[in-house]
C-alpha cells in the first residue's frame, strides 16, 4: 500500500516525502507541475537512495484520478496540491476557488468510489482571520474576517471535510493548520524554488542575500507589533513535514472518527519581519537591505499558533529554532542560487 501525495513535487511535499520515507511508507506523487519541478522529486531520489513514483496530473481531471487509483494500491493521502500566494489570490480568486475547492471535491470523489478514506489535509492558519487574541487555539472560530480568497479557499475546504465526516464515520480525516514554514532539507538539495518574484518572505530575503533580488520590500511597519512590522509563526519545513508522518500514524490507529481532528502546526512563538532579518544576518553574516513600502493587502498583524494540541494528538513537537531555519534557507540558496534551473 502507498500513501498518495498530491502536489508532492512542491516545497513542503518534497521534503514530506523524505520523512515519509524514513517512517518506512511508500509514497506515490501526483502533481501538475504548475508550482514545482520535477527536478524536486530527483533531488529526494538522491537524499533517499530511491526513486519517487510520479504520475503527472490535474486534481481537477477525474479521468487522471481515476487512473492513477486504479494502477496504484493507495491507502491515503496526504494532500497539498493547490494554489498558495495570498496576494495572487486577491487578484485571481476565481483561478483559487477552481483549483483549491473544486480540485478537492474532485480527489475528495474518487477517493470515495475507490473506498480510499483517510486523508490528511495541508490547510492554514489563515482561516482564523484575525483572532483579537493570542495564541491561536484549535477551538478559535473560524470563517470570520478571513482576509483573502486563498484563506477563503481553506476555510471553505475544511468545512467539506467536516460534512464528509458527518456524513460518513469511515472517513478518517486529519486537517492541519499551518502557520509559516521555512528552511530547507540540510543537504541543501531541496529547498523553496518559487516562480518569479517570491510571495513568502524567506525566499525573498535569501534572493536578496544571494544577489538575485535588490532590496526586501517589508509591507508595512505601522501594525500594532514590537517593531511595527508583521509577525509570524515561522516553522522549519521539516518540522512541518514530520508534522504528516505523526498524522498517518495518529490515523491508523483510528477506527472510526466522528469528526476530523483539526491541529495547529507552528513552534508557538512569533517573529516579526525585522527579527527574522535579523536573525537570517546573523547566521549567513550576509546583510539584507529592505525597504519599508505600505502594507499589503491581505495581510493580518500577528499570527501565532498555540502548538499544545500537536503534542497531546500527535506526540509531535518542533524540533529546530528561528537560527536552524535561516540556515538552511541560507545553504540551499547558496548552492542553489537560480533553485532548481541550474541542473
Amino acid at each position: 500500500m502507498a500513501i498518495l501525495v498530491t502536489g508532492g513535487a512542491g516545497y513542503i511535499g518534497s521534503h514530506t516525502l523524505i520523512e515519509l520515507y524514513k517512517a518506512g511508507l511508500e509514497s506515490v506523487v501526483y502533481d501538475n507541475l504548475s508550482n514545482a519541478s520535477k527536478e524536486s522529486l530527483k533531488r529526494v531520489a538522491q537524499i533517499i537512495g530511491q526513486e519517487i513514483t510520479f504520475v503527472e496530473g490535474d486534481i481537477r481531471n477525474k479521468e487522471q484520478l481515476r487512473e492513477l487509483f486504479s494502477n496504484y494500491s493507495i491507502d491515503g493521502v496526504i494532500h497539498f496540491a493547490g494554489l498558495k500566494a495570498v496576494a495572487e489570490s486577491v487578484q485571481k480568486p476565481l483561478e483559487y476557488y477552481d483549483n483549491n475547492v473544486v480540485g478537492t471535491l474532485r480527489l475528495l470523489e474518487v477517493m470515495g468510489e475507490f473506498d480510499c478514506k483517510s486523508i490528511i489535509f495541508s490547510s492554514s492558519a489563515t482561516v482564523y482571520g484575525e483572532p483579537n487574541k493570542m495564541p491561536i487555539r484549535e477551538e478559535f472560530p473560524t470563517g470570520n474576517g478571513i482576509t483573502n480568497p486563498y484563506g477563503r479557499s481553506k476555510y471553505m475546504i475544511e468545512e467539506i471535510l467536516k460534512d464528509l465526516s458527518k456524513s460518513d464515520s469511515s472517513w478518517k480525516i486529519v486537517i492541519l493548520r499551518y502557520f509559516n514554514p521555512i528552511g530547507a532539507h540540510e543537504s541543501g538539495l531541496i529547498g523553496e524554488d518559487p516562480n518569479g518574484i517570491p510571495n513568502n518572505l524567506m525566499p525573498y530575503i535569501s534572493q536578496v542575500a544571494i544577489g538575485k533580488l535588490n532590496e526586501l520590500q517589508v509591507f508595512g511597519d505601522d501594525y500594532p507589533t514590537v517593531d511595527g512590522t508583521g509577525v509570524r509563526d515561522y516553522i522549519h519545513v521539516v518540522d512541518l513535514a514530520n508534522a504528516h508522518v505523526k498524522a498517518l500514524e495518529y490515523l491508523q490507529k483510528q477506527t472510526v472518527m466522528p469528526e476530523p481532528l483539526i491541529v495547529n502546526v507552528g513552534r508557538g512563538q512569533g517573529y516579526s519581519v525585522l527579527e527574522l532579518i535579523r536573525a537570517f544576518e546573523k547566521v549567513s553574516g550576509v546583510k539584507v537591505p529592505y525597504r519599508i513600502v505600505g502594507r499589503r493587502e491581505g495581510d493580518v498583524a500577528i499570527s501565532y499558533a498555540d502548538a499544545t494540541l500537536a503534542k497531546k494528538k500527535l506526540d509531535w513537537v518542533a524540533r529546530y529554532d528561528i537560527e536552524k531555519m535561516c540556515a538552511d534557507s541560507w545553504n540551499w540558496q547558496k548552492k542553489n542560487p537560480n533553485g532548481y534551473e541550474t541542473s
